[in-house]
């Protein structure tokens, strides 16, 4: 490894809940996936294709399949044709949503000032 100063075992130590979390809601799409079934509280996997935009069915399922494998989702399959599928969050899931709100308050103050929401009256 390259001598730097993130070589020290106490920095090392001190970056692990960090690089945790980075590897869990690491991707391109994970951060939205929980923000909108946060918001929602139950989305079905059609419902999720339409609002990500640009996402393809086999990355939707790969990063739901690794958020519930995660913790942070709940899958519930109903038994019907055609067959239908919806997720929520768990209770860890959910504990995550005070920190997806203060990414939001701070990506609206200081990335997107002008941008007015269309969800508050």
């Amino acid at each position: 490894m390259a001598e730097n100063k993130f070589n020290d075992k106490d920095v090392i130590a001190r970056c692990v809940p960090m690089s945790r979390l980075q590897s869990v809601i690491g991707g391109k799409w994970k951060i939205l996936i929980l923000w909108y079934v946060s918001f929602y509280k139950v989305q079905r996997f059609g419902e999720l294709m339409r609002r990500l935009d640009g996402i393809t069915q086999s990355t939707l399922t790969k990063q739901l399949r690794e958020l519930e494998s995660d913790g942070f989702l709940h899958r519930e399959i109903y038994k019907e044709i055609p067959p239908k599928v919806e997720y929520s969050l768990t209770g860890f899931g959910e504990s995550f949503i005070p920190v997806l709100q203060t990414m939001m308050a701070w990506s609206e103050t200081y990335l997107c000032p002008d941008w007015q929401n269309p969800y508050e009256k």
